[in-house]
């Protein structure tokens, strides 16, 4: 890890990398561009949470619920240090998600992330999901 501050391009590619890694599966590379304290906002938390292990969690319960989960870049820019993403994921609720058990219902949603790139891994991530449609379309 270096302490030299990425260019705006390099932080739109390596967040990219990130979602290609999600979509194929693979927590471990997810990680590999992670900072050790990754510092997680999600939107329907009132406090962050933080670590490399805490997001492989949070990636686990989705991949579980929705194996065939796939994050798709819609707009993608970066400014300093700063990523911005819009997201459409689709998927198909084949697993237990917060207590409901599968429907077997395609599911698509979006989702608004920002990410802060320290020392060329993300050190930070602000989510916010629309769960609303996304739990709508379970029920």
């Amino acid at each position: 890890m270096t302490s030299e501050i990425t260019s705006p391009a390099a932080n739109v590619e390596l967040v990219r990398a990130g979602y290609e890694a999600f979509n194929a599966g693979n927590a471990d590379e997810c990680m590999a561009l992670a900072a050790p304290d990754l510092i997680m906002n999600l939107a329907e938390l009132p406090e962050p949470s933080q670590g490399r292990e805490a997001w492989r969690q949070g990636f686990e319960m989705m991949k579980h619920a929705f194996p065939d989960l796939q994050a798709h870049i819609e707009d993608i820019f970066a400014a300093g240090d700063k990523v911005a993403v819009r997201l459409r994921l689709r998927g198909t609720h084949s697993g237990e998600f917060l207590g409901m058990p599968a429907t077997g219902r395609a599911i698509e949603y979006v989702s608004h992330e920002f990410y802060r790139v320290a020392g060329g891994l993300i050190a930070e991530e602000w989510i916010c999901s629309d769960l609303a449609t996304l739990l709508r379309q379970l029920s």
